[in-house]
């Protein structure tokens, strides 16, 4: 906050305390000549009479307490411009310091999972109790409450992983985060022609029945464009975050216009760095438990 915007707030905050202090005062106060509480001479119905009647002494006094009470919040919390406060308290140090005693807690209880391997975290109830609960509160929103996803969103319970499904390679997506380009490709295979050309062979891939002649068409463009990532059988490439191109799985859908219109626009799929949200620590737990999702070592589900 700027100086000038300080002083302004300053000065606004204590010319208002100032006024109700005032009013509180001059409306209190009783004056020569007014009548007295019970001769008001608003009478109705003959015999109900309108009073004014001051308020008692200490329900006046209590409002003075509370503006007293105000001004020493004010300085002792911050809360005039940039004045920090005697206190100099801030939401931020009271975040770091609930983040240090939960990390704290957290540690005591898990900190001997650290160096474990995340299939062995995987075995410890305890520990996948925990990452349930973490997966509930953090990535649920993209993945479901149940983690099999939903359209641009992968299922994390079955055998199909983008970008690996190994221990190691999950608890890197979780820690670091996924960025999964497909650029448009519309111009480089011939507009909407060859577009649709190239969705055809690549829904030909997993065995849906198509017309020949597109699917043939296409598989020169494929061949040309597309290999390089999803490779020359169609299978994908999980050091790249391609897709496997021939099952069953389909992320955004195989039907022909999302094929088609992938070839022509792309795609780009995000997955957060969830290191810096959760930590070490609990980006481990919940790596372990999405692991035992798709295997059971042990009985770990």
């Amino acid at each position: 906050m700027s100086t000038g915007w300080s002083i302004y707030v300053i000065v606004l905050v204590l010319v208002h305390i100032a006024g109700y202090t005032w009013l509180l005062w001059w409306t209190a106060r009783r004056r020569p000549g007014d009548p007295a509480p019970d001769e008001t001479s608003h009478v109705w119905d003959g015999d109900l009479t309108e009073f004014n009647k001051p308020l008692p002494r200490w329900w006046i006094n209590m409002f003075y307490l509370t503006i007293v009470f105000a001004m020493g919040y004010l300085i002792w919390y911050p809360g005039l411009g940039s004045f920090e406060g005697t206190s100099k308290w801030t939401s931020a140090k009271e975040h770091d310091a609930d983040a240090a005693r939960a990390a704290a807690v957290l540690e005591s209880r898990f900190g001997h999972f650290r160096d474990m391997p995340i299939d062995q975290i995987a075995q410890d109830d305890e520990a996948l109790r925990l990452g349930r609960t973490i997966f509930a509160n953090t990535c649920t929103t993209c993945h479901g409450s149940d983690a099999r996803g939903a359209r641009g969103f992968p299922n994390l319970t079955d055998d199909d992983w983008q970008w690996g499904g190994s221990p190691d390679d999950i608890l890197q997506t979780v820690l670091h985060g996924r960025q999964a380009v497909m650029p448009p490709f519309g111009e480089v295979v011939g507009g909407e022609q060859g577009a649709t050309e190239v969705a055809v062979y690549v829904q030909s891939l997993s065995g849906m029945r198509v017309d020949p002649a597109l699917a043939a068409a296409g598989k020169s463009k494929f061949d040309m464009v597309c290999t390089a990532c999803h490779g020359v059988d169609g299978t994908g490439n999980q050091l790249l975050g391609a897709p496997n191109l021939t099952d069953d799985i389909w992320l955004y859908g195989n039907d022909f216009d999302t094929l088609r219109r992938a070839v022509l626009e792309g795609h780009n799929g995000s997955m957060p760095a969830h290191e810096p949200i959760l930590g070490q620590m609990r980006s481990r737990l919940v790596a372990a438990w999405v692991w035992a999702q798709s295997n059971d070592p042990d009985g770990a589900r």
